[in-house]
């Protein structure tokens, strides 16, 4: 008698069937980079989250279309920054305004073309905000270096002097050693910058004392390393994202301090110099007849300085640790 016993090698109904392998995982290519595991980096992380806030979109647009202008002005301004093209036009009673044949933006009261004065002021104001901001930043990641890196007595002196400096406002201590230095832009660079050492100097100072307990820093000091070799190869690199936020901050500082040394009459050059400081400065005496020469350079001094902010406050958020939005 035969029991009715089911081939176990039978599957799905047919006798000496192989099991079915079970499937296999897929292979990862090792060129595909897709899924990739590696981690980024905390800049790489920032940038990221950067293109997420339109905020820095927004500022960097701004920053973007500034320099743009100031690179090409040459290109842009159908007039020299200097020039009078349209001094016939002017009169003591009537200044051309917005809308004047082949003057888009008008006259100012010298003749010169209000539209190409305002592109030759991006470049003047480009070049006064990136060099007294390297300045700044060079003089302050010195000091900030030697305090930090140092400490001790060294830090002691470095610091004492930089709180004095603190005590006094930017820009009264720009227009304290601009009247001392003299009246050209060059006096307002120098002058600029070193208003912003010492805000570099103590951020530096700042960061390195916070790198200084960070397990690497211990790693080194045990493999041997002497202290210029830590401060410089270590410290300094890794110290260096909140001075990176502060210089773009900065920059838009600079522009308005830049201005305002030219409003008071410290930035050099000519009454028909093409600087939107010295814009707004001949433009208070036509406010009720030609209050757009007021207008125009503060709207392009507010535009500059709100994309520098704009950006510098998202970077500043995008690598802080606490203000991390998931």
């Amino acid at each position: 008698m035969s029991a009715n016993v089911p081939d176990p090698t039978a599957i799905n109904g047919t006798p000496g069937s192989a099991p079915a392998a079970a499937p296999k995982p897929p292979v990862k290519d090792a060129g595909d980079t897709r899924h990739s595991d590696r981690g980024t980096s905390l800049w790489g992380e920032a940038f990221a989250r950067l293109r997420r806030k339109p905020m820095a979109i927004l500022g960097a647009v701004i920053i973007l279309l500034f320099i743009i202008v100031a690179v090409f002005a040459p290109i842009l301004a159908p007039y020299g920054g200097e020039d009078t093209p349209g001094m016939g036009l002017v009169t003591p009673t009537d200044i051309p305004g917005i809308g004047t044949p082949g003057y888009p933006l008008g006259l100012d009261n010298f003749g010169g073309d209000v539209y190409s004065k305002l592109i030759w002021g991006a470049r003047s104001s480009l070049l006064v905000g990136v060099i007294s901001t390297c300045i700044g930043l060079v003089g302050g990641m010195f000091l900030g270096a030697l305090a930090g890196g140092f400490g001790g007595w060294v830090d002691t002196v470095i610091m004492r002097i930089v709180d004095i400096l603190l005590s006094v406002p930017n820009l009264l201590m720009a227009v304290s050693i601009a009247a001392i230095a003299g009246q050209s832009q060059y006096a307002g660079m120098i002058a600029i910058g070193a208003a912003q050492i010492p805000v570099f100097a103590r951020l530096l100072r700042s960061s390195m004392l916070q790198q200084r307990g960070q397990d690497y820093v211990l790693a080194a000091q045990t493999l041997g390393l002497g202290r210029g070799k830590i401060t410089m190869s270590h410290l300094l690199p890794n110290s260096l994202g909140p001075i990176i936020v502060q210089a773009t901050l900065a920059l838009a500082t600079a522009v308005i301090d830049a201005a305002a040394l030219s409003f008071l009459g410290l930035g050099g050059g000519v009454p028909q110099t093409a600087e939107w400081g010295r814009m707004l400065t001949v433009a208070q005496n036509f406010l009720s007849s030609a209050p757009q020469l007021a207008f125009l350079p503060g709207i392009c001094i507010a535009i500059t300085a709100l994309g520098f902010t704009l950006l510098g406050e998202s970077l500043r958020e995008a690598l802080d640790p606490k203000s991390r939005k998931k």
